[in-house]
Protein backbone atom coordinates (compact mmCIF):
# COMPACT_ATOMS: atom_id res chain seq x y z
CA UNK A 1 0.00 0.00 0.00
CA UNK A 2 1.19 3.55 -0.79
CA UNK A 3 -0.32 6.81 0.91
CA UNK A 4 -0.09 10.55 0.24
CA UNK A 5 -1.35 13.42 2.04
CA UNK A 6 -0.65 16.43 0.00
CA UNK A 7 -3.41 19.61 -0.35
CA UNK A 8 -1.42 21.52 -2.78
CA UNK A 9 -3.00 22.06 -6.25
CA UNK A 10 0.41 20.85 -7.72
CA UNK A 11 1.50 17.70 -9.41
CA UNK A 12 2.15 15.25 -6.88
CA UNK A 13 4.48 12.33 -7.73
CA UNK A 14 5.37 8.87 -5.00
CA UNK A 15 8.69 7.58 -5.43
CA UNK A 16 8.91 4.17 -7.12
CA UNK A 17 7.83 1.43 -5.09
CA UNK A 18 7.04 -2.09 -5.19
CA UNK A 19 3.85 -4.18 -5.20
CA UNK A 20 3.74 -7.52 -3.62
CA UNK A 21 1.81 -9.68 -6.59
CA UNK A 22 2.41 -13.24 -4.26
CA UNK A 23 4.63 -14.97 -1.91
CA UNK A 24 8.11 -14.01 -2.62
CA UNK A 25 7.33 -12.15 -5.71
CA UNK A 26 8.21 -8.28 -6.05
CA UNK A 27 8.36 -7.81 -9.65
CA UNK A 28 5.58 -5.62 -9.99
CA UNK A 29 6.07 -1.47 -10.58
CA UNK A 30 4.23 1.09 -10.07
CA UNK A 31 4.39 4.97 -10.13
CA UNK A 32 1.25 6.78 -8.50
CA UNK A 33 0.51 10.67 -10.09
CA UNK A 34 -1.71 12.89 -8.71
CA UNK A 35 -3.20 15.84 -9.64
CA UNK A 36 -5.81 18.59 -8.88
CA UNK A 37 -7.80 19.71 -11.56
CA UNK A 38 -11.39 22.15 -12.40
CA UNK A 39 -10.33 24.34 -10.14
CA UNK A 40 -9.68 21.87 -7.16
CA UNK A 41 -12.73 20.26 -7.31
CA UNK A 42 -11.72 17.18 -9.10
CA UNK A 43 -8.61 14.61 -8.26
CA UNK A 44 -6.87 13.12 -10.95
CA UNK A 45 -5.11 9.94 -10.08
CA UNK A 46 -3.21 7.43 -12.46
CA UNK A 47 -1.23 4.59 -12.02
CA UNK A 48 1.93 3.60 -14.26
CA UNK A 49 2.31 0.18 -14.21
CA UNK A 50 5.31 -1.77 -15.38
CA UNK A 51 5.29 -5.87 -14.87
CA UNK A 52 8.07 -6.41 -17.32
CA UNK A 53 10.13 -8.27 -14.97
CA UNK A 54 7.31 -10.31 -13.54
CA UNK A 55 6.47 -11.39 -17.50
CA UNK A 56 9.76 -12.58 -17.99
CA UNK A 57 10.03 -14.70 -14.72
CA UNK A 58 6.58 -15.97 -14.39
CA UNK A 59 5.42 -15.89 -17.97
CA UNK A 60 2.13 -14.13 -16.64
CA UNK A 61 0.35 -12.52 -19.67
CA UNK A 62 -1.66 -9.86 -17.91
CA UNK A 63 -3.02 -9.03 -14.47
CA UNK A 64 -6.46 -8.45 -13.40
CA UNK A 65 -8.18 -6.77 -10.35
CA UNK A 66 -9.09 -3.49 -8.81
CA UNK A 67 -7.05 -0.93 -6.93
CA UNK A 68 -9.22 0.09 -3.61
CA UNK A 69 -8.35 4.60 -3.41
CA UNK A 70 -9.72 5.57 0.37
CA UNK A 71 -9.65 9.67 0.10
CA UNK A 72 -10.21 12.06 2.61
CA UNK A 73 -11.26 15.86 2.43
CA UNK A 74 -10.83 17.98 5.24
CA UNK A 75 -9.76 14.95 7.15
CA UNK A 76 -13.05 13.01 6.73
CA UNK A 77 -12.87 9.84 5.56
CA UNK A 78 -14.80 9.64 2.01
CA UNK A 79 -16.66 6.19 0.87
CA UNK A 80 -13.83 3.93 -1.03
CA UNK A 81 -13.48 3.92 -5.03
CA UNK A 82 -13.09 0.72 -6.74
CA UNK A 83 -10.61 1.51 -9.79
CA UNK A 84 -11.28 -1.85 -12.18
CA UNK A 85 -7.91 -3.65 -13.55
CA UNK A 86 -7.30 -5.39 -16.85
CA UNK A 87 -3.58 -4.92 -17.53
CA UNK A 88 -2.53 -6.71 -21.02
CA UNK A 89 0.44 -4.77 -21.55
CA UNK A 90 3.46 -4.66 -19.72
CA UNK A 91 3.56 -0.66 -19.94
CA UNK A 92 0.32 0.70 -18.94
CA UNK A 93 -1.51 3.44 -17.58
CA UNK A 94 -4.94 3.30 -15.49
CA UNK A 95 -6.68 6.44 -15.03
CA UNK A 96 -9.23 7.76 -12.32
CA UNK A 97 -10.78 11.08 -11.70
CA UNK A 98 -12.10 11.85 -8.22
CA UNK A 99 -14.92 14.75 -8.50
CA UNK A 100 -16.42 16.43 -5.66
CA UNK A 101 -19.31 19.09 -5.53
CA UNK A 102 -16.67 22.01 -4.75
CA UNK A 103 -13.12 22.51 -4.29
CA UNK A 104 -11.16 19.99 -1.88
CA UNK A 105 -10.07 21.90 1.11
CA UNK A 106 -7.56 19.52 1.86
CA UNK A 107 -7.42 16.38 -0.41
CA UNK A 108 -5.91 13.37 1.09
CA UNK A 109 -5.44 9.70 -0.45
CA UNK A 110 -4.18 6.27 -0.30
CA UNK A 111 -4.86 2.74 -2.21
CA UNK A 112 -4.29 -0.76 -2.16
CA UNK A 113 -3.71 -3.48 -4.67
CA UNK A 114 -5.93 -6.76 -5.49
CA UNK A 115 -4.23 -7.98 -8.54
CA UNK A 116 -4.24 -11.43 -9.86
CA UNK A 117 -1.53 -12.59 -12.64
CA UNK A 118 -3.10 -14.66 -14.81
CA UNK A 119 -1.49 -16.92 -18.00
CA UNK A 120 -2.62 -17.98 -21.05
CA UNK A 121 -2.40 -22.08 -21.74
CA UNK A 122 0.87 -22.75 -23.04
CA UNK A 123 -0.36 -26.38 -24.77
CA UNK A 124 -3.20 -24.31 -27.25
CA UNK A 125 -1.61 -22.67 -29.65
CA UNK A 126 -4.54 -19.64 -30.57
CA UNK A 127 -2.46 -19.40 -33.76
CA UNK A 128 -3.27 -22.49 -35.06
CA UNK A 129 -6.74 -22.49 -33.85
CA UNK A 130 -7.97 -20.31 -36.09
CA UNK A 131 -5.86 -21.06 -39.20
CA UNK A 132 -7.56 -21.70 -42.78
CA UNK A 133 -9.20 -25.14 -43.14
CA UNK A 134 -11.86 -26.45 -45.37
CA UNK A 135 -14.37 -26.72 -42.09
CA UNK A 136 -13.97 -23.11 -41.55
CA UNK A 137 -16.76 -20.80 -43.49
CA UNK A 138 -15.76 -17.21 -41.86
CA UNK A 139 -12.88 -14.64 -40.76
CA UNK A 140 -13.32 -12.55 -38.28
CA UNK A 141 -10.65 -9.73 -37.87
CA UNK A 142 -8.98 -8.94 -34.76
CA UNK A 143 -5.92 -6.20 -35.02
CA UNK A 144 -3.75 -7.53 -37.32
CA UNK A 145 -5.01 -11.04 -36.96
CA UNK A 146 -7.31 -12.96 -39.23
CA UNK A 147 -9.43 -15.44 -37.33
CA UNK A 148 -11.13 -18.27 -39.61
CA UNK A 149 -13.97 -19.68 -37.40
CA UNK A 150 -16.87 -22.38 -38.13
CA UNK A 151 -20.30 -19.77 -38.36
CA UNK A 152 -22.58 -22.74 -38.70
CA UNK A 153 -22.20 -26.00 -39.79
CA UNK A 154 -22.13 -28.87 -38.20
CA UNK A 155 -19.56 -31.92 -37.30
CA UNK A 156 -20.26 -35.09 -36.52
CA UNK A 157 -17.88 -36.70 -33.98
CA UNK A 158 -18.09 -39.41 -31.79
CA UNK A 159 -19.47 -37.78 -29.03
CA UNK A 160 -22.39 -36.48 -31.13
CA UNK A 161 -22.94 -33.45 -32.99
CA UNK A 162 -21.14 -30.05 -32.53
CA UNK A 163 -21.97 -26.59 -34.27
CA UNK A 164 -19.59 -23.34 -33.30
CA UNK A 165 -19.93 -20.21 -33.01
CA UNK A 166 -23.75 -19.69 -34.09
CA UNK A 167 -24.87 -22.59 -31.45
CA UNK A 168 -22.76 -21.12 -28.76
CA UNK A 169 -23.55 -17.50 -28.90
CA UNK A 170 -26.65 -15.69 -30.09
CA UNK A 171 -24.50 -12.61 -30.63
CA UNK A 172 -22.51 -14.30 -33.07
CA UNK A 173 -25.60 -16.02 -34.86
CA UNK A 174 -27.25 -12.82 -35.22
CA UNK A 175 -24.06 -11.46 -36.53
CA UNK A 176 -23.63 -13.53 -39.39
CA UNK A 177 -27.49 -13.61 -40.13
CA UNK A 178 -28.61 -11.86 -43.20
CA UNK A 179 -30.03 -9.14 -41.18
CA UNK A 180 -26.77 -7.44 -40.80
CA UNK A 181 -24.32 -6.02 -43.04
CA UNK A 182 -21.85 -8.64 -41.61
CA UNK A 183 -23.21 -11.29 -42.05
CA UNK A 184 -22.93 -10.70 -46.02
CA UNK A 185 -19.04 -9.33 -45.64
CA UNK A 186 -15.93 -11.93 -46.33
CA UNK A 187 -13.80 -10.29 -43.23
CA UNK A 188 -15.99 -9.13 -39.72
CA UNK A 189 -13.92 -6.87 -37.71
CA UNK A 190 -14.44 -7.83 -34.15
CA UNK A 191 -13.48 -4.79 -31.98
CA UNK A 192 -12.34 -3.77 -28.50
CA UNK A 193 -10.94 -6.98 -27.72
CA UNK A 194 -7.47 -8.68 -27.19
CA UNK A 195 -6.66 -11.56 -29.92
CA UNK A 196 -5.77 -13.89 -26.93
CA UNK A 197 -8.59 -13.03 -24.72
CA UNK A 198 -10.90 -14.24 -27.83
CA UNK A 199 -8.59 -17.23 -28.07
CA UNK A 200 -9.15 -17.72 -24.42
CA UNK A 201 -12.88 -17.34 -24.98
CA UNK A 202 -12.84 -19.76 -28.05
CA UNK A 203 -10.74 -22.51 -26.67
CA UNK A 204 -13.59 -23.64 -24.13
CA UNK A 205 -15.65 -24.82 -27.37
CA UNK A 206 -13.12 -25.72 -29.93
CA UNK A 207 -12.80 -29.84 -29.42
CA UNK A 208 -9.69 -29.34 -27.81
CA UNK A 209 -11.31 -27.40 -25.27
CA UNK A 210 -9.32 -26.06 -21.91
CA UNK A 211 -11.09 -25.62 -18.82
CA UNK A 212 -11.79 -22.32 -16.88
CA UNK A 213 -9.85 -22.28 -13.94
CA UNK A 214 -9.72 -19.04 -10.88
CA UNK A 215 -7.65 -16.89 -13.20
CA UNK A 216 -9.42 -17.49 -16.01
CA UNK A 217 -12.92 -17.28 -14.23
CA UNK A 218 -13.43 -13.34 -14.13
CA UNK A 219 -12.20 -12.84 -17.53
CA UNK A 220 -14.00 -15.65 -19.05
CA UNK A 221 -17.44 -14.59 -17.64
CA UNK A 222 -16.88 -10.93 -18.74
CA UNK A 223 -16.82 -12.06 -22.15
CA UNK A 224 -19.17 -14.62 -22.46
CA UNK A 225 -21.73 -11.85 -21.11
CA UNK A 226 -20.55 -9.69 -24.15
CA UNK A 227 -20.46 -12.50 -26.59
CA UNK A 228 -24.55 -13.70 -25.27
CA UNK A 229 -22.27 -17.45 -24.80
CA UNK A 230 -24.46 -19.24 -21.80
CA UNK A 231 -22.52 -22.11 -21.99
CA UNK A 232 -19.42 -20.94 -20.97
CA UNK A 233 -20.79 -19.12 -18.11
CA UNK A 234 -21.74 -22.74 -17.50
CA UNK A 235 -18.55 -23.93 -17.31
CA UNK A 236 -17.23 -21.64 -15.36
CA UNK A 237 -19.89 -21.61 -12.65
CA UNK A 238 -19.40 -25.13 -12.59
CA UNK A 239 -15.78 -24.30 -11.83
CA UNK A 240 -16.76 -21.75 -9.46
CA UNK A 241 -19.17 -24.01 -7.44
CA UNK A 242 -16.48 -27.69 -7.47
CA UNK A 243 -13.26 -26.35 -6.72
CA UNK A 244 -12.59 -22.49 -6.98
CA UNK A 245 -10.39 -20.88 -3.87
CA UNK A 246 -11.64 -17.59 -4.71
CA UNK A 247 -13.18 -16.04 -1.64
CA UNK A 248 -16.57 -16.33 -0.37
CA UNK A 249 -16.94 -12.37 -1.01
CA UNK A 250 -15.83 -12.53 -4.51
CA UNK A 251 -17.72 -15.32 -5.65
CA UNK A 252 -20.85 -14.03 -4.59
CA UNK A 253 -20.01 -11.04 -6.48
CA UNK A 254 -19.41 -12.85 -9.89
CA UNK A 255 -22.96 -14.72 -8.90
CA UNK A 256 -24.90 -11.76 -8.48
CA UNK A 257 -23.32 -9.79 -11.71
CA UNK A 258 -23.46 -12.62 -14.20
CA UNK A 259 -26.58 -14.55 -13.22
CA UNK A 260 -25.26 -17.77 -11.69
CA UNK A 261 -27.81 -19.12 -9.47
CA UNK A 262 -26.28 -22.34 -8.82
CA UNK A 263 -23.58 -19.94 -7.38
CA UNK A 264 -25.64 -17.56 -5.75
CA UNK A 265 -27.33 -20.56 -3.55
CA UNK A 266 -23.86 -22.21 -2.37
CA UNK A 267 -22.46 -18.47 -1.43
CA UNK A 268 -25.92 -17.79 0.58
CA UNK A 269 -25.71 -20.96 2.08
CA UNK A 270 -22.09 -20.13 3.17
CA UNK A 271 -23.02 -17.03 4.94
CA UNK A 272 -23.38 -19.33 8.35
CA UNK A 273 -22.40 -16.66 10.75
CA UNK A 274 -23.14 -13.59 11.81
CA UNK A 275 -19.04 -13.12 11.82
CA UNK A 276 -19.06 -13.91 8.42
CA UNK A 277 -21.67 -11.62 7.58
CA UNK A 278 -20.00 -8.29 9.43
CA UNK A 279 -16.83 -9.82 7.22
CA UNK A 280 -18.87 -9.49 3.77
CA UNK A 281 -20.11 -6.24 4.61
CA UNK A 282 -17.10 -4.71 5.08
CA UNK A 283 -15.86 -6.16 1.90
CA UNK A 284 -15.09 -4.13 -1.25
CA UNK A 285 -17.93 -6.37 -3.06
CA UNK A 286 -20.80 -6.05 -1.11
CA UNK A 287 -21.17 -2.34 -2.16
CA UNK A 288 -22.35 -3.79 -5.48
CA UNK A 289 -24.09 -6.28 -4.83
CA UNK A 290 -28.10 -5.80 -6.21
CA UNK A 291 -30.48 -5.00 -3.50
CA UNK A 292 -32.07 -8.48 -4.43
CA UNK A 293 -29.30 -10.16 -3.10
CA UNK A 294 -28.87 -7.83 -0.53
CA UNK A 295 -32.08 -8.90 0.84
CA UNK A 296 -31.68 -12.62 0.61
CA UNK A 297 -28.92 -12.01 2.65
CA UNK A 298 -30.66 -10.07 5.45
CA UNK A 299 -33.04 -13.20 5.19
CA UNK A 300 -30.43 -15.39 5.79
CA UNK A 301 -28.91 -13.51 8.53
CA UNK A 302 -32.09 -13.60 10.41
CA UNK A 303 -32.23 -17.28 9.87
CA UNK A 304 -28.86 -17.72 12.04
CA UNK A 305 -28.80 -15.27 14.38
Amino acid sequence: MAELTDSRPALLFIPYFTVDTAPQTNFLFSIWRCSMIDKLSSACLSWSFNWQELKKLKGIDGLTGYILVTYYDKNTEQPPVRVEVDLTSEHQVIEKVIKNDTSFDDFSAKFEYSLTPHKYPEELSYEEMFEASDKNDAVLVIGDKKLHVNKSVSIVTREGLEQFLSLHSDFFSALFSSNFKEGQMDEVPIKDIFFKDFGLLMSTIYPKNVFPNDSTAEKLLELADRFIMPSVTRQVENHLVTVSQIGNETLMWMADKYGMKMLMEKTISQMDSAEKAKKLKMSNEYGELSNETKARLFERLVQIV
